[in-house]
């Protein structure tokens, strides 16, 4: 790794300058949206190399634009997580398929126009920018390699420089910040434990095991792919994609409060910005399930719905701003295209519903305009 300021003396010098534009940032992400218009959303195509534009009317959704990402042209590269900067001038998008380090890519959002890339770890996957330090946290899956503690990626996004790197477990996945952005919470996928570092000195301050009985030695049957921590700080729910559950994490005790049982293979997880609502992906059963956080007196949870996605593997969910709606990807299988679904949550029901490129997976919110 270059040859950085490490923690907390870079923060020292970095959250001066972001202080302005982290209120600026939290009066866009907080505003009240208008009770009509478009939603926009990016979709990763992992094997087309391509990042589709999706824009949904609150009737019918479609592909606005196909963005071509990477490097080489005669390789695959991978795009696989996304995320839109805080005041949606930018976003970024990382490429697992690195020799051997993957990349991460800055684009505009206005023109869709590269801007800047840093490399990372190996595989690099979801990613957040934390409100509080301005600072992008990207878990590195290494996919490829031994089963081994992999790291978490803490980047400058407006130098586009790596600042440090903290290990965490085996194959970590499903990279989230708290709602203040003071804690970043991942899941590593073959060590079955959920971990919690502290977002401003970059230290690891907790870990969780969530495979029960797990074997010393052994992979994790539990695969945790997942955490999404709620709005109140005081639960986290992590996707245990080998064991069809669901588990609520209390973050005062530190322990599984709840578990939910869940379809085949739970996979990404997004909750309402008002708490009451969580939508899961199941991505070997190929659905999507919806659940009740708002009413506790259910010991297993309380599921509204579930239903197939229109492709065979769903992937990732993003909720909007709103609540109104969630975006769902689905990688589809062998030569089928990927898909883009949209579910209306005040119904509970699919309501439209995109063709994209092949194994669309990582997903990101981009705006609710006017029409």
């Amino acid at each position: 790794m270059r040859g950085t300021m490490q923690g907390p003396a870079l923060l020292a010098s970095l959250l001066i300058g972001f202080a302005a534009n982290t209120a600026a940032a939290q009066e866009v992400t907080q505003a009240d949206v208008p009770a009509h218009g478009i939603y926009r959303v990016y979709v990763a195509c992992e094997s087309a190399d391509e990042v589709h534009r999706i824009a949904f009317d609150g009737k019918h959704a479609k592909v606005e634009k196909v963005i071509e990402v990477g490097y080489q042209p005669t390789d695959i590269e991978g795009p696989h997580g996304l995320t839109v900067g805080p005041k949606g001038k930018y976003w970024y998008l990382s490429i697992a398929h690195g020799k051997p380090f993957g990349l991460l890519y800055k684009y505009r959002t206005d023109t869709d126009e590269l801007v800047g890339e840093c490399e990372l770890g190996m595989f690099p996957a979801t990613m957040q920018i934390s409100p509080a330090t301005g600072l992008l946290y990207c878990v590195n899956f290494n996919l490829h390699g031994r089963m081994l503690p992999s790291t978490v990626s803490i980047v400058d996004p407006d130098a586009m420089v790596e600042v440090a790197r903290t290990v965490t477990g085996a194959m970590p996945h499903g990279s989230r910040l708290s709602k203040d952005g003071r804690l970043h919470y991942s899941c590593a996928m073959m060590s079955g434990e959920l971990y919690e570092i502290d977002a401003l000195s970059f230290a690891v301050k907790r870990n969780l095991q969530l495979d029960i009985n797990l074997p010393k030695g052994h992979a994790s049957e539990a695969k945790p792919t997942w955490v999404s921590p709620h709005p109140d700080g005081k639960h986290l729910y992590a996707a245990l994609n080998g064991k069809a559950t669901i588990v609520e994490v209390d973050t005062e005790s530190w322990s599984v409060s709840r578990r939910f049982t869940t379809g085949k293979g739970p996979y990404n997880l997004d909750i309402t910005a008002d708490g009451k609502t969580l939508v899961a992906t199941y991505k070997t059963e190929g659905a999507i399930g919806i659940w009740d956080l708002a009413d506790r007196s259910h010991k297993n949870g309380k599921e509204l719905a579930r239903f197939k996605s229109t492709q065979r593997v769903t992937h990732g969910v993003v909720i909007s701003p709103d609540g109104r709606y969630a975006f769902v990807s689905s990688e589809g299988k062998n030569n089928d295209p990927g898909a883009l679904d949209v579910v209306d949550l005040k119904t509970n029901k699919l309501v439209a519903s995109a063709a994209v490129a092949l194994q669309a997976g990582g997903v990101a919110f981009f705006e609710h305009a006017a029409k």
